[in-house]
C-alpha cells in the first residue's frame, strides 16, 4: 500500500520449487524443517527457519499471499505471480508475454516483468532484492531494453536496513561497452553462484581484476550468456588463460595443466592455491554454460527451453542432480605419484620412492644423475 501512493503499478514475484531444481541439494543441506498448513487462521511459525526448510510450505505460503494481494482494492495496477500463470488486480495487457511461464527463480521472473513493463510504456522501474544475480541480470538485460525506449531506467533497490542502496542498472550498464554488459552473466557465473563453485580463495574483486588484465575473455564470456553458447577450442583457449592468470598473474603459461604443475614443483604451492585440472575446468565451464545462457540467457522467454543438465556438468543420483566434478580418478587413487624423496646425492634404496617401487620425479630433491629416475 506504501509503494502504491507513488507507483503505477506493483509487482511480486515469487520462487517456485521443482522436484527436479539444480538447488534441490543445496536446499537438503540446511536440514529437515516441520511441515505446516498455510491458512489464513493458522497461527505464524514459532521457528520460521525450520518452517522455509520445507519447499511444500513455502509454495504454500506464496499462493496464499498472491491470492491476498490479488483481493486488495486499488485503482493501481498489482500483479503477482502464481504457480505458472499470474494473478492481477485488473486486467493486464499483452497478458500472454507473462503466462504461462515456467522460470523456476525469481531472479529471472523479475526481468522477465520488467521486460513487460517497458513493452506497456513504463520507463522507471525499481526492483527490489536482496540477491546479487538482480543486479547483474538488470545491467546485462539493459542493452535489450533500450531497444524498445533508450530513457528507461531500471534502478535497484539492493539490501536491507542500513545497508539498503538504491543502484542504477541503466547508469553501469551505459558506463560499460555493450558487450561487456551482455558478457556479465557469465563471468558472475564463472566466478561462482548457487549452481556455479567459485575458485578456491578467489572472489569476484580478484576476478574482476584479471578480466580487466586479458579483455581478451571478454568474447568468452559473452559467448557463454548467449541463449545457445558454443563451446569450442578458442573458447577454452582462452578461459584456460584466464583461469592461469586469476592464480598467477605473472604466468606464461596457456594451460592450466602446465600452470598446475609449474606452481606445484617450482613455486611450492599447495594444491588449494593452483589453478583446476582441465577435466574439471571442462565441467565447470559446462555449468557456467548451462546458468549463464540455458538459463539466465533465456530470462526474457516465460517458457524458456532448457536442456538436459545432464549434458551440461551435472549428474543425476538418487534423483538428485549433482555436480559432475571431473572425469578423471580419484586423487586419493593416484596419490602415491606424488610421493618424492628428499635424497641430495642420489638414492641409496632406503628412501621412499624405493619402498613404494616407484621412479623419482621433479618433486625429488635428487640430482638428475640419480640412478632411480
Amino acid at each position: 500500500e506504501a509503494q502504491l501512493a507513488h507507483v503505477k503499478r506493483v509487482v511480486v514475484v515469487w520462487d517456485e520449487y521443482k522436484d527436479d531444481s539444480l538447488k534441490a541439494m543445496t536446499r537438503s543441506k540446511r536440514g529437515p524443517g516441520v511441515r505446516q498448513k498455510v491458512e489464513g487462521k493458522n497461527k505464524l511459525p514459532r521457528n520460521w527457519k525450520e518452517f522455509l526448510r520445507v519447499n511444500s510450505n513455502k509454495q504454500e505460503l506464496f499462493e496464499y499471499l498472491a491470492t491476498c494481494l490479488s483481493k486488495v482494492l486499488s485503482c493501481k495496477q498489482i500483479i503477482t505471480t502464481y504457480g505458472e500463470g499470474i494473478m492481477s488486480v485488473h486486467p493486464c495487457d499483452k497478458i500472454d508475454q507473462l503466462q504461462p511461464c515456467t522460470q523456476e527463480e525469481a531472479d529471472t521472473r523479475m526481468l522477465l516483468h520488467t521486460y513487460h513493463a517497458v513493452q506497456c510504456g513504463h520507463k522507471r522501474i525499481l526492483l527490489r532484492t536482496v540477491d546479487t544475480d538482480v543486479l547483474v541480470l538488470s545491467v546485462a538485460s539493459i542493452p535489450k531494453l533500450h531497444e524498445f525506449d533508450k530513457s528507461v531506467e531500471v534502478w535497484i533497490g539492493f539490501g536491507t536496513g542500513k545497508h539498503h542502496r538504491y543502484i542504477p542498472a541503466h547508469g553501469i550498464a551505459n558506463s560499460l561497452a555493450p558487450q561487456v554488459a551482455l558478457a556479465l552473466p557469465a563471468f558472475h557465473a564463472f566466478t561462482g553462484c548457487d549452481t556455479v563453485s567459485m575458485f578456491f580463495g578467489k572472489g569476484k574483486k580478484t576476478a574482476l581484476n584479471t578480466w580487466n588484465a586479458f579483455t581478451d575473455v571478454t568474447d568468452a564470456f559473452t559467448e557463454l550468456s548467449s541463449h545457445k553458447p558454443v563451446i569450442d577450442g578458442k573458447l577454452m583457449a582462452s578461459l584456460e588463460r584466464f583461469v592461469v592468470l586469476l592464480y598467477d598473474r605473472s604466468s606464461t603459461n596457456a594451460t592450466v595443466d602446465t600452470a598446475r604443475k609449474h606452481m606445484f614443483v617450482h613455486k611450492g604451492r599447495q594444491f588449494d592455491n593452483i589453478p583446476p585440472t582441465r577435466a574439471a575446468l571442462d565441467q565447470h565451464v559446462l555449468r557456467t554454460a548451462y546458468q549463464a545462457g540455458c538459463v539466465w540467457g533465456q530470462s526474457l522467454v516465460p517458457a524458456p527451453s532448457l536442456p538436459s543438465p545432464q549434458d551440461w556438468g551435472w549428474s543425476l543420483e538418487n534423483d538428485q542432480w549433482v555436480p559432475l566434478w571431473t572425469t578423471l580418478p580419484d586423487v586419493v587413487h593416484s596419490c602415491q605419484e606424488l610421493i618424492s624423496c628428499s635424497c641430495v646425492k642420489g638414492c641409496r634404496g632406503r628412501c621412499s620412492c624405493a619402498k613404494n617401487d616407484l621412479r623419482c620425479s621433479n618433486l625429488c630433491r635428487c640430482s638428475e644423475q640419480c640412478n632411480n629416475r
